[in-house]
């Protein structure tokens, strides 16, 4: 059974519509690097999973369950009497009304997101905590007895911390760390939560290329782990998406426009935009 399959997930954004149907689905441990140009799609398609962003339409399911479908859910009540209104005369009310644009509660957001860890190109911390306490911080909100579990959690905290080789930061503020640290305390931040799926969002973007080896041995050893992480990774680093990857998506104009192992989309590229895109040597 795969851990993920996202099905027809389109997305737009006013008259531009920037993911026109995608579907691919994931087994568990599995690799998939996202590579495209800029205003492809791709962080776009990572935020809609992580339910930053509603998609339109479509599909999420996650180890069998479905956990986003944007058909409208069958109503008890005719909607003209739900709202009070003769919705024939206010189209635009009708539409607001629809599943896909139907809001969902802090709780039902944050039950979803749980499936998901995301990694920011800007790691995102908090400034006024330390590393540990980053890392911590959802944990500890999460907790139905944080007394109870406190040494629990700070325990998988530093272990966390051991992971991405920052044994002896635990008690750093993000000011006092470089980029490539911060950034891997995000990545130990996004585990702590235990999810399913490990997202990152072109985790390298943000830094100085002699820091950006650094966070690329913490992802190459999150898959080698015994427990290999599944892991959907955005990137314009090729090299390191050619050795990363189980399978590799392009995307383009907001579709997948070729998807295969690594060796295949690298080494023989079938679509013209591929081969473009390879041959310019740009994200």
């Amino acid at each position: 059974m795969a851990v993920l399959e996202v099905k027809n997930i389109r997305k737009s954004f006013g008259k531009n519509d920037v993911l026109r149907g995608i579907s691919f689905s994931m087994e568990k441990g599995e690799v998939l690097v996202i590579i495209g140009s800029s205003g492809s799609g791709k962080t776009t398609l990572l935020r809609s999973l992580n339910f930053l962003e509603t998609p339109d339409e479509g599909e999420i399911w996650v180890n069998g369950k479905k956990i986003f479908d944007a058909e409208p859910a069958p109503s008890p009540e005719p909607l003209e009497k739900v709202t009070g209104l003769r919705l024939g005369r206010y189209p635009d009310v009708r539409t607001a009304f629809r599943g896909k644009n139907r809001p969902e509660s802090d709780a039902q957001l944050r039950e979803k997101r749980l499936h998901f860890g995301m990694v920011f190109q800007n790691f995102n911390l908090f400034p006024q905590y330390t590393a540990l306490q980053n890392i911590t911080l959802a944990p500890r909100l999460a907790s139905a007895d944080v007394r109870a579990e406190s040494a629990a959690i700070e325990a998988h905290g530093l272990e966390l911390l051991e992971r991405v080789g920052l044994a002896d930061k635990v008690n750093a503020y993000p000011c006092e760390l470089s980029g490539g640290q911060q950034q891997r305390v995000a990545i130990a931040r996004a585990l702590a939560m235990k999810p399913e799926i490990l997202c990152f969002d072109e985790p390298t973007s943000a830094l100085d290329p002699a820091l950006t080896g650094e966070v690329l041995r913490v992802i190459r050893s999150l898959k080698s782990a015994e427990d290999g992480r599944t892991m959907i990774v955005v990137t314009h680093e090729m090299e390191f998406a050619a050795g990363v990857a189980d399978r590799v998506i392009f995307m383009a104009d907001g579709v997948i426009e070729e998807m295969g192992p690594p060796e295949e989309v690298f080494g023989n590229p079938k679509s013209e935009k591929t081969k473009a895109f390879l041959s310019a040597g740009t994200m």
